[in-house]
């Protein structure tokens, strides 16, 4: 056997995993199963920074191998490529090095999405989420233009690998002081609607929602460190746009805004396809799939509006929607043999408190201790609702896998009564 071999493609898959945005339960099971499939007894510890990874051979010496795991991304298609791979790693057993020899195939096969077509769906979620808040055509048009903007910053500060922190802060300033201009320029009804569904693009759903799951899962320091990471994050982002705010009204002084239009639950629901849809195209989700990640989003929301119209509270409706947006994407995973992370952060999309966040930061800026803690409060309940959600369906369908592989290792009469 050869072990050096086999290390080095373990870890390689494991550390690929956890770069595309795998969760942290993915990246140690899928390393977990590759090893068992070869004979050899495995401790994987995975953290977002590191993989460790140590087997005992036949002779009885343990070999451990500590890889180190670059910045983490959003690229979803990556997550379900080197999924599928595993999976035929441990149906087929090849030897090593031909492995390792799919693995670069896999490598060399994974898609991804042009700059123009990245570009778009920026566009799409910046112009979506808008009139999803609330905003007008004319919000629509200037939100669609910061979004743009956004994606093309994105896009060269990841070329000249700028740090994380950084890069929120200087998305975010450069996309609200564009959107403060165009406002003041009468292109915007309201800048506010604008610069939230833009927003929408720099808030860590992904990380959150990983983080969440590494928590229900056991992964707590895995799961504390994104939680931290979710939080330095939102501060960038409210620094950031922050400092647009302040240095627009130094420049123009306190710009007019009209109060948010009330668009019905069907439009709403519409809007929030078109937005998820652009999430997708973002995220580097391919196939088929892909609608059913924005119908996902469609569906979440619907729940919310049904919810509402029956009289349940606004964070039960979170809660509510939450659900059935776990269990939407539980099925589907299921269904496709796909991630169900994939599913699951487009479908929470449209529940993603981004005006909470928007309104909460520019409390703080101007001053207003009261509202402040109230916006903050009323975002940190709707996270927890959502939290609440995602274990409660999470627990349950661990819960149930556990009880299959309860039952696949017993007996005829023994399994009939489990």
């Amino acid at each position: 056997m050869e072990y050096n071999v086999l290390m080095n493609l373990v870890s390689e898959i494991g550390s690929r995993l956890a770069m595309a945005g795998a969760e942290t339960y993915r990246v140690e099971e899928s390393v977990i199963r590759i090893l068992c499939a070869y004979g050899l007894t495995a401790k994987v510890y995975s953290v977002p920074n590191s993989l460790i990874i140590t087997i005992l051979v036949p002779d009885g010496l343990p070999i451990t191998q500590l890889c180190r795991v670059d910045s983490h991304g959003n690229d979803l298609d990556a997550v379900e490529q080197y999924s599928n791979l595993s999976r035929r790693i441990c149906a087929e057993v090849p030897p090593p090095q031909l492995a390792l020899q799919w693995l670069q195939h896999t490598e060399k096969a994974r898609r991804h999405y042009n700059l123009p077509m990245t570009l778009l769906g920026h566009m799409l979620v910046a112009s979506g989420f808008c009139i999803f808040f609330g905003g007008s055509l004319k919000d629509c048009l200037c939100a669609g233009l910061c979004g743009l903007l956004l994606g093309l910053v994105t896009h060269y500060l990841d070329k000249v690998k700028t740090n994380t922190f950084f890069q929120k802060i200087a998305a975010a300033f450069i996309m609200a002081f564009c959107a403060y201009t165009l406002d003041m320029l009468g292109i915007a009804d309201n800048v506010d609607t604008a610069v939230i569904g833009t927003l929408m693009l720099l808030v860590p759903g992904l990380l959150f929602t990983n983080a969440l799951r590494d928590i229900i899962f056991g992964d707590t320091n895995s799961g504390i460190n994104r939680i931290v990471e979710v939080l330095l994050i939102a501060a960038a982002v409210a620094l950031g746009t922050a400092a647009a705010w302040n240095l627009s009204t130094s420049l123009w002084g306190h710009l007019a805004v009209t109060p948010p239009l009330s668009h019905g639950p069907l439009l709403t629901c519409l809007i929030s396809f078109v937005a998820c849809a652009g999430f997708v195209l973002v995220f580097n989700i391919h196939g088929y799939g892909n609608l059913l990640c924005a119908l996902g989003g469609s569906i979440t929301w619907g729940t919310y509006c049904i919810a509402a119209y029956f009289g349940c509270g606004d964070l039960l409706c979170y809660f509510i929607a939450t659900i059935i947006a776990a269990i939407f994407a539980e099925v589907m995973a299921r269904v496709r043999k796909y991630p169900a992370i994939s599913y699951l952060i487009i479908s929470l999309l449209p529940l993603i408190p981004g005006a909470g966040i928007y309104h909460t930061a520019q409390q703080a800026v101007q001053g207003n201790v009261d509202g402040f803690i109230s916006y903050g409060a009323q975002t940190l309940a709707i996270a927890g609702a959502m939290a609440v959600g995602i274990l409660l369906v999470s627990t349950v369908v661990r819960i149930v896998q556990a009880r299959r592989s309860v039952r696949k290792c017993l007996p005829g009469k023994e399994r009939d009564r489990v």
